[in-house]
């Protein structure tokens, strides 16, 4: 459980880590390989878990130097490995790419993850077949097996991320020309795009969201790579110091160019700000100039749906009313009772549409995570609230941000662990 005591004023500077979304991928695609090192990767619980599922395959992983990650995988052995872990996790499906590569056949269970609703794999078993492995599972596990057919192939990843890495990951190390209809072009899976480019691998990406792959069977022993900013995190601690700078932060590694349907609609409902760089900007205190805004959450470049629950959290301080949108997530906006409870004025219109009213004077709490991103909301509204806030499920905080409570404190935030 985390107490946060508020309202207080914070005056620094911060630096953001290393992209979750981004690594994780990149961490599959090492299993490729025979000698993997990654930096710049966040210490964080989705990471740590992954890593230990990776381990149980007999995956020899360091992770002992700061940020950087190495990994040798002379020993990788399937009959190890820990089934359960994988129902905690949803990138448990990152597994397939590089295992189906080397093994033939792979079964898992269905994999776990935030608390946002079972979200579907279709893409991922469609793309799957149509590299030629046939599907065996039943229930809640997925099973495929037999080879890559090496023909050319198209496939629809209906704008999921988690698809679209993973066809890249398949097409990548095969025969034959993969197209992705419909691709993911966020952030993280451009990061995993432009390593696959590093090691030779020919991938066009289309204005119209296609990506073209020539692949190759001949993988090299080794390979490293950087993972990019977070900028995920650079939004939500740009909504922080909207609400709390005395008078103003720096934030470093934002990469400002992810950013863009975010900082429109920052600026829209009235965040002050400044770039210095394309990877630096300073934050005002913004609380007297905030305005009213309609956000709704798309696909990439669209406004992130991560971003949904902080920006949603700034609008309480916001004067007039505020719609939210979530077109991608069926009940995420669920976690705005846990504003209510702090005495924020909602209103939950759908299970994709919610109604912000006015301004309003948040009330210390105990208020509980309800996924990754709700999570880190309620430290902001502890923040802004007057007197005591403690959270619950706090877990799912540390799954997506590495150290948050300690940046945080560094700025002189009365924030701790009890």
């Amino acid at each position: 459980m985390l107490k946060i005591s508020g309202p207080q004023l914070l005056s620094g500077k911060v630096k953001i880590s290393g992209s979750k979304n981004a690594a994780l991928p990149l961490i599959a695609a090492g299993l490729f390989f025979e000698k993997f090192t990654l930096h710049n990767v966040p210490r964080i619980g989705d990471v740590l878990t992954f890593l230990s599922i990776i381990e149980s395959l007999g995956v020899e992983v360091d992770f002992s130097n700061g940020n950087t990650l190495k990994m040798n995988m002379k020993k990788i052995n399937i009959h190890t490995l820990d089934l359960e872990k994988i129902k905690k996790i949803r990138v448990g499906i990152f597994l397939f790419p590089a295992l189906l590569k080397r093994l033939w056949s792979l079964e898992i269970p269905y994999p776990g993850g935030c608390n946002i609703g079972k979200r579907p794999i279709d893409e991922h078993l469609s793309a799957f077949a149509a590299f030629g492995y046939e599907n065996m599972g039943e229930g809640e596990h997925i099973a495929f097996q037999w080879e890559d057919n090496g023909k050319d192939v198209i496939i629809r990843a209906g704008f999921a991320v988690t698809a679209t890495e993973n066809i890249l990951m398949m097409a990548a190390f095969r025969k034959g020309k993969t197209t992705i209809e419909l691709a993911a072009i966020e952030p993280h899976v451009m990061n995993l795009v432009e390593f696959l480019r590093s090691i030779g691998t020919s991938i066009e990406v289309g204005y119209d969201h296609k990506m073209v792959i020539n692949g190759s069977i001949n993988v090299q022993k080794e390979a490293e790579y950087t993972v990019i900013g977070d900028y995920i995190e650079a939004g939500t601690f740009i909504i922080l110091w909207a609400l709390t700078a005395n008078p103003s932060i720096k934030i470093e590694w934002v990469r400002i160019a992810d950013l863009t349907a975010f900082l429109s609609k920052s600026t829209e409902a009235g965040i002050r700000y400044d770039i210095s760089d394309e990877n630096t900007l300073t934050v005002y205190n913004s609380r007297s100039s905030l305005r009213s805004a309609h956000i709704q959450t798309n696909v990439y470049p669209g406004f992130p749906t991560d971003l949904q629950s902080p920006f949603a959290l700034l609008l309480t301080q916001a004067e007039w009313i505020s719609r939210i949108h979530e077109v991608l997530f069926e009940w995420r906006l669920n976690w705005l009772v846990e504003i209510e409870k702090m005495k924020g004025h909602i209103a939950i219109m759908n299970p994709h549409e919610a109604m912000i009213f006015w301004k309003t004077h948040l009330k210390g709490s105990t208020v509980s995570s309800w996924d990754l991103r709700a999570g880190v909301t309620m430290i902001l509204a502890g923040m802004v609230a007057r007197g005591d806030t403690l959270i619950t499920n706090v877990e799912y905080i540390e799954r997506g941000y590495e150290d948050i409570v300690g940046k945080i404190a560094k700025l002189w935030w009365k924030i701790e662990h009890v």
